[in-house]
């Protein structure tokens, strides 16, 4: 927790002057936050285009659709910030937030399960849909828990590592495949073994583990609290 809360604030210094600039153009924090919707929603759009019409060993549509989802979970830091420093924050906009939030992720996975099933790595897709399920019992865990009165913060996956997680090896697959020509398949032995694809499908078994522990944790540590 001290290492993502060091990152974090090193991310607030570099993306401070953006800040500014916003609350000087007196751009709202709802806007900022719909801004980050847009942007999920162009990214579900190559998604689904490259699914249709991408070849199954180019991996650039990844790689494209990855790097908006990471460029739209930009525009997730700045609607808090611009709240707090233009002091235009509100119950209803950090409603809104939350509510987006989670469209925003929805988004993410239904283009990205979309995809991978267009393009038969339905072993990858299973994992996406993991991820999905741990990604939105983490947040309903701690709705619930807050509901209840409780506390219910922290874990090894939330938010951000799930989004920096995904969108960064969905970067870095389409760029492999684009240096090396396509989704290089590694044998042993008469089967393949390694595929290009792994560096996107590992880290997401990853995020599906690591969100569902998260959520399974925060239901624990909420039932020691409301026993306490």
């Amino acid at each position: 927790m001290k290492l993502r809360d060091e990152a974090q604030k090193i991310i607030y210094i570099i993306i401070d002057p953006i800040v500014t600039l916003m609350v000087k153009a007196g751009v709202t924090p709802n806007v900022v936050t719909t801004t980050g919707l847009v942007i999920n929603i162009i990214a579900v759009i190559v998604f689904i285009i490259g699914g249709e019409i991408g070849h199954p060993d180019d991996l650039s549509w990844l790689g494209w659709g990855s790097g908006l989802i990471l460029f739209a979970g930009l525009f997730d830091l700045l609607d808090g910030q611009v709240a707090r420093k233009g002091n235009m924050s509100s119950r209803f906009g950090a409603l809104y937030d939350s509510v987006l939030d989670r469209y925003s992720e929805l988004l993410m996975f239904f283009g990205i399960c979309y995809y991978l099933v267009a393009q038969s790595y339905l072993l990858t897709s299973i994992f996406a849909f993991m991820a999905l399920i741990g990604s939105m019992m983490v947040s309903y865990v701690r709705a619930r828990a807050e509901g209840v009165g409780v506390e219910c913060k922290g874990g090894l996956m939330q938010r951000p590592e799930r989004i920096v997680a995904i969108s960064v090896s969905g970067i870095i697959c389409g760029i492999v495949s684009a240096c090396t020509g396509g989704n290089q398949k590694f044998h042993l032995d008469g089967f393949s073994v390694v595929e290009t694809i792994a560096i996107f499908t590992i880290p997401m078994l990853l995020v599906a583990i690591l969100s569902n522990i998260t959520a399974i944790n925060r239901l624990l540590k909420s039932r020691d609290k409301l026993k306490g």
